[in-house]
């Protein structure tokens, strides 16, 4: 067995019909986070709010090394007004949160969905308007604690997203 480097790995590249909205994540290292999972998952697009750290941001730098030029990225200042937009441009808004409607991630059939929009709520208070959203999953946890930190939820959610749409016939091949 011999370990590899980067530079022995060829990543089979897919872009997936999936944008992520942060929700006033206030964390540097949670904005940079998002970037890299989002790039290696084949995220199309990020919405951060405008009171997240910016792109300029030291630390979101460095935690996102340079995944912020492989990913389309906008900021918004209205939340409800960005998730109509994305629902007038067909998304189902899916927000990672526990409500009491919120379906099992590995139950949720994702490949019902022709373009997704995952919703992250913020740290403190979750998502601003649950009401917006058309659907809610959630992440089966077995210890005491009833949440974890906003972007592992998110690799937890993308990774099922994508191992659903992966075999998916109209998917498109490739990037772009």
């Amino acid at each position: 067995m011999e370990q590899l480097t980067h530079y022995n790995i060829v990543n089979n590249q897919k872009q997936f019909p999936i944008t992520i909205v942060c929700d006033a994540i206030r964390t540097p290292e949670n904005i940079g986070m998002c970037f890299r999972i989002s790039e290696s998952f084949g995220v199309q697009k990020i919405y951060f709010h405008e009171s997240s750290p910016s792109t300029e941001n030291r630390i979101v730098k460095k935690t996102a090394r340079n995944t912020i030029n492989q990913i389309d990225h906008e900021v918004y200042s209205n939340f409800n007004e960005i998730i109509h937009q994305l629902k007038a441009e067909g998304n189902t808004i899916i927000g990672i949160e526990i409500t009491d409607k919120s379906i099992d991630i590995q139950d949720f059939n994702f490949k019902n969905h022709e373009k997704i929009v995952l919703l992250l709520g913020s740290e403190r208070n979750g998502i601003e308007n649950i009401h917006l959203v058309d659907e809610t999953v959630a992440i089966p946890m077995y210890g005491r604690n009833s949440s974890m930190n906003v972007i592992h939820s998110l690799a937890i959610t993308l990774y099922e997203v994508t191992n659903q749409l992966k075999a998916h016939p109209n998917l498109p091949k490739g990037k772009g």
